[in-house]
């Protein structure tokens, strides 16, 4: 199947729904973002062997490339309005390959309501490699951002922390052969497809003052709220939510192991009964403070 069949028969379908994308036809889509609104655009990639092991189903891999950008939107409060799709692919990997993919992303575009609109297509050497762009729209002035926290904000997370790594290491097989966790499906889940928290992200926009999305790991993405809003923060290690009972030296490596794709935000103490009231597994952490914070290494690329 050449680019442009593949383009048509796989992809195309996928902009139906979207004016803009004018079928993909064209050179590129044309945007006009509904008055007041403000468009969020956020790009994340996928590299075989890096982000994802390669054994994983096609359409995972689709689900988790659509989730990851999501979750960019979710931190700032933002809706999906429309997508770009970068994908590079070894022939090797057939027509099989290609169409469980497109089945995947078919399944998450069409569940978040996330049309495609443009993007390119091309084979790579030895690896798949994949990109998302993402568009996602907000009221005017009402984004989420990272440098908002204040002095005496309470720090929230969402959900569990380190489920993600775990179901990595299972996996892997890293765990010891009678290892409790070892057949634990929902843990694999957590790694192999996010649950974007679009619908909190929103609820957010007028409750906190700072958010970002844990990948690189809580403390982290912890740090990089700290640096941005010019402050530090102290934890109370005790209080971080984790979904399965583990030995101390495990928490202190998942509270700083990337994938977990949840919340974590800050807003002044007056919100907590707010807070508490969304409706939404959500867990006071920690307190802003004046100062400096440092975190240990979480995930980052090297170059």
């Amino acid at each position: 199947m050449n680019e442009f069949a593949l383009i048509k028969k796989l992809f195309t379908p996928l902009s139906a729904n979207f004016p803009g994308a004018l079928g993909l036809t064209d050179d590129a889509a044309l945007i006009s973002p509904p008055d007041n609104m403000q468009l969020v655009i956020t790009t994340d990639m996928l590299h075989e062997t890096i982000h994802f092991i390669g054994n994983e189903s096609p359409a995972d891999i689709a689900r988790k490339l659509v989730r990851r950008n999501l979750s960019d939107l979710a931190a700032m409060g933002a809706e999906p309005y429309c997508c770009f799709l970068g994908l590079g692919v070894p022939s090797t990997r057939g027509k099989a390959w290609l169409e469980s993919f497109a089945e995947g992303l078919t399944e998450d575009l069409q569940k978040f309501a996330f049309p495609l609109s443009g993007g390119d297509t091309g084979n790579s050497k030895t690896h798949i490699s994949l990109s998302l762009t993402a568009c996602g729209l907000v009221p005017t002035g009402q984004a989420l951002r990272r440098n908002g926290a204040q002095i005496g904000d309470d720090i929230y997370v969402s959900g569990t922390i380190g489920d993600a790594a775990l179901g990595l290491k299972i996996l892997r097989g890293e765990f010891p052969p009678h290892s409790f966790l070892k057949q634990d499906d929902f843990l694999k889940q957590r790694y192999l497809i996010p649950q974007p928290r679009l619908e909190l992200g929103k609820k957010l926009r007028e409750i906190a003052n700072s958010c970002i999305d844990i990948s690189d790991g809580l403390l982290q993405d912890l740090q990089h709220i700290c640096t941005t809003s010019h402050c530090s923060a102290t934890i109370n290690y005790e209080k971080i939510p984790f979904s399965r009972p583990l030995p101390p030296e495990l928490k202190s490596e998942l509270i700083s192991a990337g994938d977990d794709y949840e919340l974590l935000f800050t807003a002044p103490t007056e919100k907590s009964a707010e807070i508490l009231a969304l409706g939404e597994n959500i867990t006071c952490i920690g307190k802003i403070i004046v100062g400096e914070f440092v975190a240990p290494s979480g995930y980052q690329h090297k170059f």
